[in-house]
């Protein structure tokens, strides 16, 4: 800890610290030869951020390195501000300082009036203060109706009184919270909804090192690493950075999304809050997962949703929360000690989509509940075919005018007993709130379901293969080979043509068999 060869606890005096062998130094090389040490020991800089290993982390180091003030940049839910929060590991567990400074003042480097005069009237006996690193972090939500008074500070009439002393004078200023953070990390989100005058004051702090409070002109050379972030959508519709300040933060950097299914699963597994009740009662197959992050790829690129505003990953935290607590509640009311999350539980994940996407005017005409079930439908048809045969490659095979080879193509069609079964007037409804077993008996009941998912997944037990049956059903209804509606408590499965058409099933085995 910058030479300190003697216990931190042991030194409270300004004399000891100089007996110590302390060394001062600024914030900006406290990081950077901290994360040397750590690029030495090839340890994760940034423990618990998935998916920017080579990417945004590689950017974040280098600004470090460089002692660079940084700017984040990127949609909601894209971990700027956690990056901003885990920089205070790369700072020393503990520095000295002045004991009652407002500003963390150096003991050997101090630069408010208070400092100095403490030094001045104890000397070697100025008492010393030890501040952990997790004291060492300030952060500011930018807001319109933020002042300069809150970020850099305001006359204090009451300090004043009390101290008796007039307005003139330096000690009687009260300090924001910039001056505060004097001596670490200072976070603001979200800069351009900061009035422009504000992001002048804080251009000068960068420039040129001074405050101005009231008329105050004060030279504090405030020790401080700068972290900004903005969205784009703020950036460019509700406000902007001025020029000036942008200039002055050395480093911006470009925050993203997983760009793969297996980072989203991770982050999702890494930061959902579920408990180990639940655990021990809900088992969550990778199927049920692997589709509830499938919704938030399908929204960033559904025509529906604002893709300015950007679909965080907060949605699918959300949603693995709910619909564990939905095949939990099902579970309770059952008196079933355990259960599974089924795809019908994915319907208790509605409520986590319609409050995380930001529709266009085309998806507020369509509702945000009916965006979010298209949404939903729309991840089954994607991962459907990492399990089983693309339907529309099966429907899209044209008669080659041999009867044999229309004959071999038909019977390769995994589905036609299944969609037969509709077809002869059956039906089939589950209820959000059956047992297992109901729901169970309910799947056998349809004629070659059991079969499709044994010639697929053969070692599957009971338990997996009545998820993969109930997959079979949506995955169908998704690519419009059966009908799906979903009632109040209830989704019912049936004949997609007759419902719909009020066609015979002679008449649409036709139609299929032209396709097939």
């Amino acid at each position: 800890m910058s030479g300190i060869t003697k216990g931190f606890g042991d030194i409270k005096t300004l004399g000891e610290l100089k007996l110590s062998g302390y060394k001062p130094r600024s914030i900006k090389e406290e990081i950077r030869q901290n994360l040397i040490i750590r690029l030495k020991k090839k340890e994760n800089s940034f423990p618990g951020i998935v998916g920017f290993e080579d990417s945004v982390i590689p950017d974040v180091e280098r600004a470090l390195l460089s002692k660079h003030n940084i700017l984040f940049l990127g949609l909601r839910g894209q971990a700027k501000t956690r990056m901003a929060r885990l920089m205070t590991d790369l700072l020393d567990e503990y520095i000295p300082s002045i004991a009652g400074s407002d500003i963390n003042d150096d003991p050997l480097q101090p630069v408010s009036k208070y400092a100095q005069e403490e030094i001045a009237t104890h000397g070697d006996e100025t008492a010393i203060h030890w501040i952990h690193r997790s004291q060492r972090y300030g952060e500011k939500l930018a807001t319109p109706d933020v002042s300069v008074a809150d970020l850099i500070g305001d006359i204090d009439p009451i300090k004043a009184a009390n101290l008796k002393l007039s307005f003139a004078d330096e000690r009687v200023i009260h300090y924001g919270i910039i001056p505060r953070s004097n001596r670490g990390i200072f976070v603001i989100n979200e800069l351009p909804d900061l009035q422009a005058r504000i992001q002048v004051a804080l251009f000068n702090i960068l420039e040129e090192g001074d405050v101005q409070i009231r008329g105050f002109k004060l030279r504090l050379p405030l020790d401080i690493l700068f972290v900004f972030t903005a969205n784009p959508e703020d950036y460019t519709n509700r406000g902007s950075i001025v020029t000036p300040l942008k200039d002055r933060i050395e480093s911006q950097i470009l925050t993203h999304y997983p760009k793969s299914l297996e980072e989203a699963l991770e982050i999702t597994e890494q930061e959902a809050r579920v408990s180990e009740e639940q655990k021990a009662r809900v088992y969550v197959s990778d199927l049920i997962r692997r589709l509830i992050e499938q919704v938030a790829f399908e929204a960033r690129s559904s025509e529906l949703v604002d893709k300015k505003s950007g679909v965080s990953a907060r949605l699918t935290i959300s949603a693995y929360e709910n619909a564990v607590s939905a095949a939990e509640r099902r579970a309770i009311i059952n008196n079933e000690k355990h259960t599974q999350v089924w795809l019908t539980d994915l319907a208790g994940i509605i409520p986590s989509i319609t409050g995380k996407v930001e529709l266009v005017y085309e998806g507020e005409q369509e509702g945000p509940f009916q965006v979010a079930m298209n949404l939903v439908d729309k991840a089954i048809r994607s991962q459907f075919v990492h399990y089983f045969p693309n339907p529309d490659t099966l429907k899209k095979r044209r008669n080659t005018g041999k009867p044999s080879q229309t004959q071999e193509k038909e019977e390769e069609n995994p589905y036609r007993s299944i969609i037969n079964w509709f077809d002869k007037g059956n039906h089939l409804n589950i209820s959000f709130n059956t047992t297992d077993k109901e729901k169970i008996l309910l799947l056998y009941k349809v004629d070659g379901l059991h079969a499709v998912v044994k010639k697929y997944f053969a070692k599957a037990n009971e338990q997996q293969s009545a998820l993969l049956m109930e997959f079979v059903l949506h995955g169908l209804s998704s690519y419009s080979l059966i009908s799906k509606k979903i009632f109040e408590g209830k989704i019912e499965f049936k004949d997609l043509i007759g419902s719909m058409m009020n066609l015979g099933n002679k008449d649409y085995e036709e139609e299929f068999d032209e396709e097939a």
